[in-house]
């Protein structure tokens, strides 16, 4: 039996490096050897028993089991059950340490195993060099490429000031002044922030429409940056990194946050992408792959077509294979919301719309309707909705409904998701941002900011949302 040994330091968090290690089929994402990969049955990949399924890009295939997974002493064991490789009885365990300066990691690899007899050294060789130090080179390029740019310093603080609800009400109420900032206590990250998403939902806080605050607080649920101070085993003084929280409060220059509501932002996004695509982004990538599966051949109703999450909705339902019809407030969104994927734009501002859904469909309606209207656009879906339909109701623009609609007449279903209860968990939210990064990266999704405001302005930028006057994304710049 051969015994192969193999260790490195990586310059990384261990909590980093561990939150990559633990997904049993991400090899296939960092490791330059690795091809095709999947998990056997679509269980999860930190699941013990699971099973991934791979090839090399050698050719040769491989099928490998967990065998067990502890996140307290950041071990992983796993087996070979079968390959086109003359390896038996592979076992092999993978384990982290933290070194003592606490920003880097030290990484155990071996394994033991049984070869033809005089293939020892070949073996070993392929093994030691050939899997795990080239997983390790591997490792290292992947966490660069995503975002840990081993250069960069971390970000000086400012001066913290921010965007106030003083009061409920219209956007008279907010005042831009000076605020405090806590100090990250353990877990935390202090973030130098350079980008804000507004989006919708600041606007039903603003108001009292949802009691997420009570005045005066800061608003704003979405921003990007970079890290000034770290206490998180995640994140590291330097990273650039963005958020999409459950929790009021990005409406400010400088703000502390749990590392563990944070994502690292590959090279290929900036600040202003991020701030513009995470929130609306896994609003969309929970809507079409979560709450109802769009397939090839579905048709979908998006309402704001040519808004911040519709967008997304038309560019993804369509790469998705779906078609697209879509509510716009006027024609020259319409022909925003057409360059992004929307096969039939009806134009209303009155919620009138199920009429034009039947001819476009020859009288069946909307297999799913993804909903940001709310109240006054109640009966229009429900008129629009196809027999077995589904009515996603995300958003209420027009106010909440009044009542649960007669669903029996057209054997549908309703949902009310919201996103935070799909990312609530780190590694659902790492799941969901780095689907939607892949689609940023694979041109599935394109995102232009059309609106930019100092963040001072913010008030400027809810009018202007509010009255319709907006396409796309808007930001805030601190």
């Amino acid at each position: 039996m051969i015994r192969v040994t193999r260790s490195a330091v990586i310059d990384a968090p261990i909590g980093r490096v561990w939150e990559v290690l633990r997904d049993f089929n991400s090899h296939s994402a960092w490791h330059p050897a690795v091809g095709e990969s999947c998990i056997e049955n679509g269980e999860p990949p930190d699941q013990v028993g699971c099973i991934r399924n791979f090839h090399l890009k050698d050719g040769n295939h491989v099928r490998e089991q967990l065998l067990a997974l502890s996140d307290h002493e950041y071990i992983s064991m796993y087996c070979i059950l079968d390959a086109t490789l003359p390896m038996r009885n592979y076992v092999a365990t993978v384990q982290l340490k933290p070194i003592t300066d606490g920003n880097r990691s030290f990484w155990h690899w071996e394994s033991t195993f049984d070869v033809p007899k005089g293939s020892e050294r070949e073996f070993a060789e392929l093994v030691g060099n050939g899997v795990y130090v080239g997983g390790f080179n591997g490792l290292r390029a992947f966490l660069q490429s995503n975002g840990r740019d081993l250069s960069r310093s971390p970000a000086s603080a400012v001066a913290s000031e921010g965007v106030v609800a003083t009061a409920f009400g219209g956007p008279q109420v907010l005042r831009y002044q000076s605020i405090k900032t806590e100090q990250p206590s353990a877990g935390d990250v202090l973030i130098r922030q350079t980008a804000i998403g507004v989006n919708y939902i600041d606007i039903y806080i603003r108001t009292g429409q949802y009691r997420m605050i009570e005045p005066p607080a800061v608003l704003g649920m979405e921003a990007a940056g970079v890290v000034v101070e770290s206490r998180s085993p995640h994140i590291m003084a330097g990273d650039r990194v963005a958020y999409a929280s459950a929790t009021p409060g990005a409406y400010t220059t400088m703000r502390t946050m749990p590392g563990d509501e944070l994502v690292v932002l590959p090279n290929f996004v900036s600040d202003e992408t991020a701030a513009a695509l995470l929130f609306k982004g896994m609003t969309a990538e929970y809507l079409l792959h979560r709450t109802h599966r769009v397939k090839p051949g579905d048709t979908i109703l998006v309402h704001a077509a040519a808004g911040g999450v519709g967008l997304f909705l038309c560019q993804w339902g369509r790469a998705l294979g779906a078609r697209v019809i879509g509510t716009v407030s006027s024609e020259d969104k319409a022909k925003v919301a057409v360059a992004n994927g929307c096969a039939h734009p009806i134009v209303t501002r009155a919620y009138s719309f199920a009429k034009e859904v039947k001819m476009h469909t020859g009288g069946r309606g909307a297999d799913v309707i993804y909903d940001g209207l709310g109240r006054d656009a109640a009966a229009e879906n429900l008129a629009a909705l196809a027999l077995r339909g589904h009515w996603v109701s995300y958003g209420q623009a027009s106010g909440a409904l009044e009542t649960v609609p007669d669903l029996g007449s057209k054997s549908g279903s309703l949902s009310r998701p919201v996103l935070f209860h799909y990312i609530g968990e780190r590694a659902a939210l790492q799941e969901a941002a780095g689907r939607v990064f892949t689609a940023l990266r694979d041109g599935i999704l394109e995102t232009e900011v059309r609106h930019r405001y100092p963040l001072a302005a913010a008030a400027d930028a809810h009018r202007d949302l509010e009255d319709r006057r907006t396409t796309g994304s808007i930001i805030l710049l601190s």
